[in-house]
């Protein structure tokens, strides 16, 4: 009994130690298809698990669904006096999902090392920090989502401190200010970050579990 409890316990351990080793070498660089492949996979399961659960819920929560997405669809294909309140549904729907996302692939980084704080929020932090103590005055943004998206600059960026108006400070800006600001996207990238942890550990998870449950058909039938 104990030799075999040894031999059990070894192999246990060179399983792992050989899971640890291919973890390290996923990367988008080394192994780019196996990444993203595996990157599919978990997305596809977590979208699988998501429509599974909303399916379960039953008749009502599809009625609300259908409701929702028709009443959408009517608002965005019609024109009237609510086009305008809708394109601005819009931008902050676009604006959420960017810094979200942009959080997600900070988290994942497939691999390749992608920070999108030094690439995008910090900058935009910077740069607004930047013309606010240029112009002595943070009511800079024209909306919350007036800030860097895809394809898209903040219009405060290229403004001259004139078009502002007067400044408002006279001395030096509180940082209370300036974080209110740019909270907002800050706390999306943040969510996104936090999320972005999930596909990644169930992946390793996963593994660990069909390599735990490997051994112990060996240890069983063997």
């Amino acid at each position: 009994m104990g030799p075999t409890v040894a031999g059990e316990d070894q192999a246990m351990t060179e399983l792992r130690e050989k899971h640890r080793v291919d973890l390290e070498r996923l990367t988008l660089t080394s192994r780019p298809f196996k990444t993203l492949a595996f990157f599919v996979l978990a997305i596809a399961q977590s979208l699988g698990r998501t429509c599974s659960c909303v399916l379960k819920k039953g008749a009502q929560l599809k009625v609300v669904v259908l409701l929702v997405v028709a009443t959408w669809v009517l608002l965005l294909f019609t024109d009237g006096p609510h086009e305008k309140h809708v394109q601005e549904l819009l931008w902050y729907v676009r604006f959420g999902l960017w810094w979200f996302l942009l959080g997600v692939a900070s988290s994942i980084g497939l691999g390749s090392g992608l920070h999108t704080f030094v690439l995008y929020l910090g900058p935009h932090i910077a740069l607004f920090t930047i013309k606010a103590v240029q112009c002595a005055r943070v009511d800079l943004k024209s909306a919350s989502y007036d800030t860097i998206l895809l394809k898209r600059r903040p219009s405060w960026l290229e403004k001259d401190c004139v078009e502002f108006g007067p400044p408002v400070y006279q001395e030096t800006i509180p940082f209370s200010k300036i974080l209110q600001e740019v909270y907002l996207e800050a706390v999306l990238w943040g969510i996104g970050t936090a999320l972005g942890e999930l596909p990644p550990y169930f992946l390793s998870r996963a593994g660990f579990i069909q390599a735990a449950l490997h051994l112990i058909n060996i240890a069983y039938f063997t």
